[in-house]
């Protein structure tokens, strides 16, 4: 924490909501998210911090047949600092934020360069859009979760992506860098369609996945499987890492 920072407290009320619509812009901060495990009456809480030359993060919030629509922007301090492709960036503010695990959730996070760390073990997230301009980008996807559309991506930093046990249905994971390493991280035994591709680093696929071409690899039952994984990775300059686990 920077002790120049102010600090904004967010207690938002759930209001009967059973679905949520999350957009969360930290600005130029870090940002962390995972669940909120003390308060059920409650969508979210969180700390925010702000510089006083930036003004007090916005927020709305918006509630329609059952559909919360919560909106969080951070105000950037100009431009970020020069750095190299290959340097990750690093945010000179922290979020924290916890979300409400028991109602369906689309998520959608950016920061302009901090890093961004998305702990969803235990939620019920349906689509997860995360980017940022050049931290590092950190992913844990639920146990149990059906129908995924996760898209994870960075300027510059690292990418790990971490996909739970019980997947089902068809779902579809990018994870891409402009210069970092790319790591996911798959359940063992599960159907999955991987593309992998590098600019100037190396790829490597768990050998669980035959390849099928110069880019792909698929388990011998994906075409058939009623629950699959339908995974893209590439990194321009570093490493592309497919395991499992």
């Amino acid at each position: 924490m920077d002790k120049n920072a102010l600090t904004y407290r967010l207690a938002e009320p759930l209001n009967g909501a059973t679905a949520a619509r999350v957009d969360i812009d930290a600005g130029s901060g870090n940002l962390r998210i995972d669940r909120l495990t003390d308060a059920d009456h409650l969508l979210a809480t969180g700390t925010l911090e702000y510089f006083a030359n930036q003004g007090v993060p916005t927020r709305t919030l918006a509630s329609s047949d059952g559909l919360a629509t919560l909106t969080l922007a951070g105000h950037g301090i100009g431009k970020p600092r020069f750095h190299f492709p290959w340097e990750a960036c690093n945010g000179g503010t922290e979020w924290q934020i916890h979300l409400n695990p028991t109602i369906s959730s689309d998520l959608n996070a950016h920061s302009e360069g901090g890093n961004i760390q998305l702990d969803l073990a235990g939620m019920a997230v349906t689509c997860v859009l995360a980017d940022t301009g050049g931290g590092n980008l950190d992913v844990v996807l639920p146990d149990n979760a059906a129908n995924l559309n996760v898209a994870a991506k960075t300027g510059a930093g690292n990418v790990t992506v971490e996909i739970g046990y019980g997947i089902a249905g068809s779902s579809v994971v990018t994870a891409n860098s402009g210069a970092g390493n790319v790591v996911v991280c798959l359940p063992s035994g599960v159907a999955a369609r991987i593309h992998a591709t590098v600019g100037l680093g190396k790829a490597t696929v768990d050998p669980q996945f035959g390849q099928t071409g110069k880019d792909t690899y698929q388990t011998s039952d994906f075409d058939s499987a009623i629950d699959k994984v339908d995974l893209t990775v590439h990194s321009g300059a570093g490493n592309v890492i497919v395991n499992t686990r």
